[in-house]
């Protein structure tokens, strides 16, 4: 693989690809429903070509399969090595062989046969060079083909990450203040600052919508280990693993405060963005291959 990326490549395929491929089932009910609105919102088609960008372990990846069935078909590609051994098992084990799986790097890899659509569920805020990469992501679709992702809104928006954070602030070392504009999964929350990217990138017709909904639904104990293993408080601890136990009274007694029958559930709050690529543009226009 290229290393434009070199630094999201080495943190996804060591402890957090890893955390990830293990807490498969429970992270994708998580984030599920961002990802089936931004896949409605696409509007697939059966028969169609799809690149799934940042596809982790294949949950995406299983849906776009089924939507452009039975001729369809999609590649999912990712960073991370762990999380792309599940996706091959999962795939193997549903027996669909229309999803194909690649390790690349959606920033640098060069693309062969062109797609219908391109789209991903949390994978796009991790580029170093976001307007090269959707420039590359825009190489590889046919014209008039059709881009369709959702990213996060700001932290503040997101108490399914800011509660257990905050909870555990009396007792561990802020986190360095945040650039928004640097990789990560905020990178996108600045709605202005996604259309300008895309623009840029040679895209059109770019729509960015909100979408909130409370997310979770996991009894409380199985909350507070996700809480304490992912997002901004789990690499806080994975980076100071003898702060965990102080912390986790203070995070279950936050957590509880949002329990319901349906289990804990915290707010959440995303962009589903869409846009397309003009059915005159050329593929190579301003791509730099």
């Amino acid at each position: 693989m290229e290393t434009a990326n070199a630094d999201q490549i080495a943190y996804w395929n060591d402890q957090a690809g890893l955390t990830w491929a293990e807490l498969q089932p429970s992270l994708d009910a998580q984030i599920a429903p961002h990802g089936l609105r931004a896949l409605d919102a696409l509007a697939l088609r059966p028969g169609e070509r799809v690149l799934d960008i940042g596809c982790g372990c294949g949950d995406t990846t299983l849906e776009i399969a089924s939507r452009v069935a039975p001729e369809g078909e999609v590649l999912g590609l990712d960073i991370s090595a762990p999380m792309l051994e599940v996706a091959l098992e999962r795939a193997a084990m549903a027996g669909v062989t229309t999803a194909g799986f690649r390790q690349a790097d959606a920033q640098t890899v060069r693309f062969d046969a062109p797609f219908d659509a391109a789209f991903s569920r949390f994978g796009v805020m991790f580029f170093a060079d976001p307007i090269g990469a959707f420039t590359n992501i825009r190489t590889a679709l046919r014209p008039g083909g059709r881009l369709g992702f959702v990213c996060w809104r700001k932290p503040s928006e997101n108490p399914w990450m800011l509660v257990p954070l905050e909870a555990a602030s009396r007792f561990v070392p802020p986190l360095p203040p945040m650039d928004p504009t640097e990789p990560g999964p905020f990178a996108f929350a600045d709605a202005a600052r996604v259309r300008s990217i895309l623009l840029a990138a040679g895209f059109a017709d770019i729509v960015t919508t909100p979408f909130d909904t409370a997310i979770g639904g996991f009894p409380l104990q199985q909350a507070l280990e996700l809480a304490l293993r992912v997002g901004p408080l789990g690499k806080l601890l994975r980076e100071a693993p003898d702060q965990r136990e102080s912390v986790i009274g203070a995070v279950r007694e936050a957590l509880a405060a949002h329990e319901t029958r349906q289990g804990v559930l915290l707010a959440s709050a995303t962009w589903i963005v869409t846009a397309s690529l003009p059915a005159a543009a050329q593929r190579q226009m301003g791509s730099g291959h």
